[in-house]
């Protein structure tokens, strides 16, 4: 997963995904514009595994949180402690490897995979018409973390809106209890879209640690959820979520 090479930023002309905009609006008589971006909605679930007591995520690298991370750390001023020959003898045989960068930009200066990788609920995009809302995220259950689900046991936890400042998508999330006789295959997402995800377990009694852990690249449906369960299924289990 970690292993990101032949990194190359052109310009997005056509997507799929993603249909920039501009919209000109008067708002109490003052003239204004916002630049949006009109994108599908989404499903997330929260899965929770009663046989192990563990809540189950997936891990994966996201382009985005990368590309962030990178144009952060070109801000930052450089490192004034001098290389080593041997720390030279690398960069040399880095800038060799005929990795694709923008803008000049030399292989040596990516930043290690690591840095764009991130732990999230399963989800995926309400991108199928014919479809209900259970009915795609129990697809998603299945392709990502490997079990099946039958979409009258998601439990809909709430719907709301994301990145309002960018795309205002309505993200409706759900809740599903599986265990391991659910379990029919290893996850990992669908190759055929580009997908390559691990399947993580959290141990319940270490979600919210998990949860407020800054250390831990994660999306805040993670944390939203594991709030939610400590709130509403914990005494259930009658297991401390350790707040």
């Amino acid at each position: 997963m970690e292993e990101i090479n032949n990194i190359e930023v052109v310009p997005c002309t056509e997507s799929d995904y993603l249909k920039p905009f501009r919209v000109h609006y008067s708002q109490n008589g003052t003239k204004k514009s916002w630049d949006f971006m009109r994108t599908h909605d989404s499903v997330s679930v929260l899965i929770f595994n009663t046989t192990s007591h563990c809540f189950v995520l997936v891990k994966q690298f996201r382009p985005a949180v990368y590309m962030c991370e990178w144009e952060k750390a070109k801000t930052e001023p450089p490192k004034s402690a001098e290389k080593t020959e041997e720390g030279a003898a690398e960069a040399a045989t880095e800038s060799q490897e005929g990795q694709s960068a923008s803008e000049g930009e030399s292989s040596s200066q990516w930043l290690p995979a690591s840095a764009g990788v991130t732990y999230e609920l399963c989800a995926g995009l309400v991108d199928k018409p014919d479809l209900s809302l259970e009915e795609i995220a129990r697809q998603e259950v299945l392709e990502e973390c490997g079990y099946d689900v039958p979409a009258s046991k998601l439990k809909k936890i709430t719907s709301y809106r994301s990145g309002v400042g960018v795309t205002g998508a309505k993200q409706t999330m759900f809740y599903a209890e599986v265990s391991d006789d659910n379990c029919v295959s290893p996850g990992g997402g669908e190759p055929k879209e580009g997908e390559l995800i691990e399947v993580v377990k959290v141990p319940l009694h270490e979600a919210m640690t998990f949860a407020y852990d800054e250390r831990i690249p994660k999306t805040m449906g993670v944390i939203f959820s594991f709030i939610w369960f400590h709130n509403n299924m914990s005494p259930k289990y009658k297991i401390s979520t350790n707040v």
